[in-house]
């Protein structure tokens, strides 16, 4: 089998997106997706990240490019962005907020934003097949950011009409506000 026929199933679950580290663990080399590139079989995103041109793209695309491109493996849509892809206030965020933890990322990325902060199991969900912290965590980060505050209290009553939150999360979270 080809690099580029493995590599299909991960790109359809990535919004056509693959990384030098797919490849590499399907025992292909960076070289190997860098020869795609130069042939056109496959689109040079950035450093490390590759997509598959005739695959659509999305209004997605950007924030799984955005968790890609960092090359951390526990990358997440935080702060800002969380609260945007979990429809919870009117907030625009002008970058893409990602989380990677303890991973060190040595090179800017156009339009994100990285975090370190620390990100337990139970804090991590999914929106649209892209990793995301959890509602609550998003609104609590809000909280320490300094995110105007009628976006959070839009925020929380929106988690709270759909049912998204306990009462005692509510209730610290509205403390903390």
């Amino acid at each position: 089998m080809t690099l580029r026929t493995e590599l299909w199933p991960i790109a359809t679950t990535q919004y056509g997106f693959v990384t030098t580290q797919d490849a590499r663990e399907l025992g292909f080399s960076a070289v190997e997706l860098a020869k795609l590139a130069s042939r056109a079989r496959l689109e040079r995103v950035s450093h490390g990240l590759y997509r598959f041109p005739e695959l659509p793209q999305t209004e997605r695309d950007d924030y799984m490019r955005a968790v890609l491109a960092t090359g951390a493996p526990d990358a997440i849509l935080s702060h800002d962005t969380a609260l945007l892809v979990h429809d919870l206030c009117d907030i625009n965020p002008e970058v893409i907020h990602v989380n990677v933890g303890k991973h060190r990322v040595r090179r800017s990325i156009t339009g994100v934003q990285l975090h370190s902060d620390h990100i337990s199991p139970g804090e991590r969900t999914w929106w649209e097949g892209i990793p995301v912290v959890t509602v609550l965590t998003a609104i609590a980060q809000g909280i320490a950011t300094k995110v105007p505050r009628h976006l959070l209290q839009q925020a929380i009553e929106a988690a709270r009409a759909r049912g998204q939150l306990t009462a005692a999360e509510l209730s610290e979270l509205e403390t903390n506000l």
